[in-house]
């Protein structure tokens, strides 16, 4: 049978799709590679914290449990997530790993690695932002003998008890894992530029409130002006007292690696026993290569979720998408309404009748 839409991944921004698409009673199948609907959430290290409260992590149809102001940890999200899949009985196939995308005339064809071939009028590509970790190059790494890291393979900190490590990166994550480690290892924060901190709670209400309200999360990245940025530290204070004594220590890049550590820009040499790199992910959409819809770094070409080389192809989950809230709980949903709205219009356009 030929779907309406498959939708790759089974995340955030895959099951706020589902939600929409079976609300307009609309034909399509989930493909997910993982054994259950978490996303990539689980990969995550195990202290992770939003640093939304619960009010803002509810995707379309269903609350995020518990008190509306908690801030929710790692694990819960993943098991919202799950939640939701079986709440609304979505037709998801769970161990599903899409291989190959290929338009076929007005149809696509995807190909699994279990030997699948689904046919859809339109594909929504879900798997979101966090595919490939992204670990910049320096000069000298190939001579480093120490460990290096990036934060999808950080847990917890007791491995690293009594090392010497450095973080590198700016933002939440990088900061959450700089302070956890200094409890037991000597860590130093490596940033670009000094880490941007923006009260949690200004006039004691939680700022994702007052993003909210003012609609700030609506905008495109490029007019948020001075505004907070994607990679500003949202803190209750605590992260930046750490930082501020010295417990994570905060210096400026390094230039290059030495075999037993980093040269800093001062030129003093530092002996490091691990580097681990808070740099953030490339989304990973290797199953389009091959279909016109990605550039020659492998990034969508896309506008607002809509694949501007290829019809009756969509994104979902992509950071910058559509608005500052893209790629986030809060902003699923909306990204899902718009993606939607250009299905709806495709299925006209292509002679499908309900």
């Amino acid at each position: 049978m030929t779907e309406d839409v498959i939708i790759i991944g089974a995340g955030q921004a895959g099951l706020a799709t589902a939600y929409h698409l079976q609300k307009a009673g609309l034909r399509f199948a989930v493909l997910e590679a993982g054994v259950q609907a978490t996303g990539t959430w689980l990969r995550h290290y195990d202290s992770l914290k939003l640093f939304s409260p619960a009010r803002h992590a509810s995707l379309p149809g269903l609350a995020f449990p518990g008190h509306p102001d908690h801030y929710p940890m790692r694990d819960e999200v993943a098991a919202y997530l799950a939640s939701y899949a079986r709440h609304f009985q979505f037709p998801i196939l769970p161990g599903t790993s899409v291989t190959q995308v290929l338009p076929t005339g007005q149809n696509f064809r995807v190909l699994t690695e279990e030997g699948m071939t689904l046919t859809a009028r339109t594909v929504v590509a879900a798997t979101g932002t966090y595919g490939t970790p992204v670990i910049p190059l320096l000069p000298g790494q190939s001579t480093y003998q120490g460990q290096v890291l990036h934060s999808v393979h950080y847990r917890q900190p007791e491995p690293f008890a009594g090392q010497r490590v450095v973080v590198v990166g700016a933002g939440n994550s990088a900061v959450q894992i700089a302070v956890e480690l200094a409890q037991v290892a000597q860590v130093t924060l490596a940033v670009r530029h000094p880490v941007a901190f923006f009260p949690q709670r200004p006039l004691g209400r939680d700022v994702h409130d007052w993003i909210s309200w003012l609609k700030v999360d609506q905008l495109p990245l490029g007019a948020l002006g001075r505004l907070p940025s994607p990679r500003t530290v949202f803190d209750h204070g605590a992260y930046q007292r750490a930082v501020r004594s010295g417990n994570p220590r905060q210096r400026s890049m390094f230039l290059r690696w030495t075999p037993t550590g980093v040269e800093w820009s001062d030129g003093q040499r530092e002996s490091v026993d691990c580097v681990l790199f808070a740099t953030g992910y490339r989304p990973k959409l290797t199953y389009l290569r091959g279909t016109g819809a990605l550039n020659a770094a492998d990034q969508p070409i896309q506008r607002l979720g809509r694949s501007l080389t290829v019809r009756g192809l969509y994104f979902a989950g992509l950071s910058g998408q559509r608005a500052l809230a893209s790629a986030t709980l809060r902003g699923a949903g909306k990204d899902a309404e718009v993606v939607l709205a250009y299905i709806r219009r495709h299925l006209k356009w292509s002679g499908r009748t309900d």
